[in-house]
C-alpha cells in the first residue's frame, strides 16, 4: 500500500486538493449567494441546490475550459515550435512529429509499448494523438457546459430586471460570455508564457519541470 501511494503521489495530491478546492468554492459561493438572496429580500438557498445552479455550473466550466485550452495548445503547438533553454520545450533539432523509429511505433515498437502503437495503420495514428484529442474534447465540453450554463445564469439576472432574456445566439456573441472567457484565457497564457521563459534561467532543485540547478541557461529540455 505504502508503494502504490507512493506511485500515485503526484495524481492522488492533486486530485484530493482538487476535491477540496472545488468544496471550499461550492461553500464560499453559497455563502455569498445568500448573503445576496438576503439583501434583496429573496430566500436563500440549500447546498444542493447552489452546487446545480446555473451559476455555479458557469463558474467551473469557465475555469475548466481555459486550463484544458492551455494544456490542449501547449501538446500539439510545442510539436512544431521550441524555445532554446526552456524545459517546456523539446530539443531544438527535433522540430516535428518525428520518425516511427524515434517514436516507438510500428515495427520499432518496444516488447512493452502500448498494443495500438505496435499495430500500425488507423489505431496507431489515433492513439499517436489520442492525448491531444482528449485535452480538445474535454475542452469544448466545458466550453459547451460554459456556455448553456452562462446563458441560463444570464437569463436569471434578465428576467430578475424585467429585461428581455437572450437567444443562445445571442448569448454566444454577448459581452458577458467572452468577458467571461477572456479573462480566463488571458491568465493561462500569460502562465504558460512565463513557465516557459522562466524555466530558461531559474531552478529548483530536484524538480522535472526544472533544468538541474548548473545547467547552462541555454541547455534545452533538460530536466533536473
Amino acid at each position: 500500500m505504502r508503494q502504490r501511494l507512493r506511485d500515485n503521489g503526484l495524481s492522488l495530491f492533486f486530485g484530493t486538493i482538487f476535491l477540496l478546492a472545488l468544496l471550499g468554492q461550492a461553500v464560499s459561493g453559497l455563502a455569498r449567494y445568500n448573503n445576496e438572496q438576503l439583501q434583496t429580500g429573496a430566500d436563500p438557498v440549500s447546498f444542493w441546490g447552489y452546487v446545480t445552479s446555473s451559476g455555479f455550473a458557469v463558474d467551473v466550466a469557465e475555469n475548466w475550459q481555459s486550463e484544458y485550452l492551455q494544456f490542449f495548445l501547449m501538446i500539439t503547438i510545442t510539436v512544431w515550435l521550441v524555445q532554446r533553454g526552456s524545459t517546456e520545450s523539446k530539443e531544438l533539432d527535433q522540430v516535428g512529429k518525428e520518425s516511427d523509429e524515434e517514436q516507438k511505433v510500428g515495427r520499432h515498437a518496444e516488447e512493452n509499448s502500448p498494443r495500438w502503437a505496435k499495430l500500425g495503420g488507423w489505431r496507431t495514428a489515433v492513439y499517436a494523438r489520442s492525448l491531444a484529442t482528449v485535452m480538445g474534447l474535454i475542452f469544448l465540453g466545458s466550453l459547451l457546459a460554459q456556455s448553456v450554463a452562462g446563458r441560463a445564469a444570464f437569463n436569471a439576472e434578465q428576467l430578475a430586471d424585467f429585461s428581455d432574456p437572450v437567444s443562445y445566439g445571442g448569448y454566444l456573441t454577448s459581452a458577458d460570455f467572452w468577458n467571461r472567457t477572456l479573462q480566463n484565457w488571458q491568465s493561462e497564457f500569460l502562465a504558460v508564457c512565463s513557465a516557459v521563459l522562466f524555466s530558461i534561467y531559474l531552478r529548483q532543485r530536484g524538480s522535472p519541470e526544472s533544468k538541474p540547478v548548473g545547467a547552462p541557461h541555454d541547455a534545452t529540455a533538460e530536466e533536473g
